[in-house]
């Protein structure tokens, strides 16, 4: 029990980044229409938005690749110095052309941080990975419960908004000496050196024999519609409260909390109930069926007095950790190269990040909730992958000799 109790401030500096990264996710959707008012056009800025996913896409796989290489520490680092430039980059764009650079600074910066993070946590605390990773979307989303009450605040005291984004920069900023301070745990590899001795003890010398072309496809499927699913509410949910279920500006904000508080519900009941025995592959199946039915009730019942218990369902099985879970079946099934496989899994998840803002912002014109309706035949595709590899991995897993 000493590694848990060694790597634990290392893991809440991890974490408080990815407060930050949750701020970062929303923070230009939150202040659509002071940046739009800056920049032109609520298009202008959605397009700004979808610079995030190019800037993830450009560099997550080779960070991942690097990461498995040079080690988790200094892509962490670099991501938090990249974030702090967007921020502070963000409030200084003249037009929404400089802005885009500043976008894609924001995804590299995201994917930096995910290439050393995610494999950091995962061997920091090798018996229970889920529940390291999926404690991450915990900060992630008490980033995103806060940042719209504060910036509700903002608006009533009639202040700059340009204050959310000096805060995140802010926090950011007094991390970075503190995380470098930590040591990270050893990468620990699979060890094939050991088969020549026979059987090896450790578990990690058993390798599933997963496909790629089968289970990987659908790891890389379920990376695109997971991001897609929750990325495409958490933007355009204060918009959806508006302009669809006839709410007041403060009501409609409010919905992105509720949407975080449902988040970190499951965050927390994930946590309890794996350690219950319940296989997180199960979760996966079940999570995302209840995301394709909270989401379809949101475009086909839509309602100022139903949308806060559905915001809530929706931050519960799209947006609690569904994604993490994904990742940590992915490096279960192919356990060479935890950040090749986090570049690999995030990087299709980028991809989303990109065209979904894309696509949102020309759909916008023909009325808010048909984005609603392509959300849920998203997350209908979603349960869909998610059962195909429910079965893959019961039937690959299956070999693995219990210890």
């Amino acid at each position: 029990m000493e590694q848990t109790h060694s790597y634990r401030p290392l893991c809440l500096s991890l974490y408080m980044n990815y407060f930050v990264h949750g701020i970062g996710v929303i923070i230009l959707a939150q202040n659509m229409d002071s940046l739009a008012a800056r920049w032109g056009s609520i298009a202008d800025v959605m397009w700004v938005i979808s610079m995030l996913g190019i800037g993830r896409l450009l560099v997550l796989f080779v960070s991942g690749k690097l990461s498995d290489k040079y080690g988790r520490k200094p892509f962490v680092l670099l991501g938090m110095i990249t974030y702090i430039a967007f921020f502070l980059g963000i409030l200084i764009s003249p037009s929404a052309m400089v802005a885009c650079i500043f976008g894609i600074l924001a995804g590299i910066a995201n994917s930096f941080m995910d290439a050393g993070t995610y494999p950091a946590l995962i061997e920091s605390y090798p018996e229970s990975a889920s529940t390291a990773t999926v404690l991450l979307k915990a900060f992630i989303s008490a980033g995103q419960f806060l940042l719209p009450l504060f910036i509700g605040l903002l608006i009533a005291a009639n202040a700059w908004y340009g204050w959310s984004f000096i805060v995140a920069a802010a926090i950011m900023l007094l991390n970075i000496p503190i995380l470098m301070k930590m040591s990270f745990p050893s990468m620990n590899p699979v060890k094939e050196e050991k088969k020549e001795d026979g059987e090896s003890t450790t578990s990690s010398a058993w390798t599933p024999k997963s496909k790629w072309y089968l289970e990987g496809i659908c790891f890389v499927l379920y990376g695109y519609i997971s991001q897609a699913t929750f990325y495409l509410i958490s933007q355009w949910l204060t918009k959806y409260g508006v302009a669809v279920a006839q709410m007041s500006d403060m009501a409609a904000r409010s919905l992105m909390s509720y949407y975080s508080v449902g988040s970190l519900a499951c965050v927390f009941f994930t946590a309890f109930i794996t350690k219950k025995g319940i296989r997180p592959i199960t979760l996966l199946v079940a999570y995302t069926l209840i995301s394709t039915l909270s989401i379809g009730a949101l475009y086909f019942i839509p309602s100022g007095s139903l949308a806060p218990i559905l915001s809530f369902i929706v931050g519960f099985s799209a947006a609690g950790g569904v994604m993490q879970l994904g990742l940590v079946m992915m490096t279960e099934m192919f356990p060479k190269g935890k950040g090749t496989m986090t570049g690999i899994f995030y990087t299709t998840g980028s991809i989303a990040s990109f065209t979904i803002p894309t696509i949102t912002g020309y759909m916008a014109t023909s009325g808010i909730n048909s984005i609603m309706g392509l959300d849920a035949a998203i997350a209908l595709a979603g349960f869909i992958v998610a059962c195909i590899i429910y079965i893959r991995y019961n039937s690959v897993m299956k070999e693995r000799p219990s210890h």
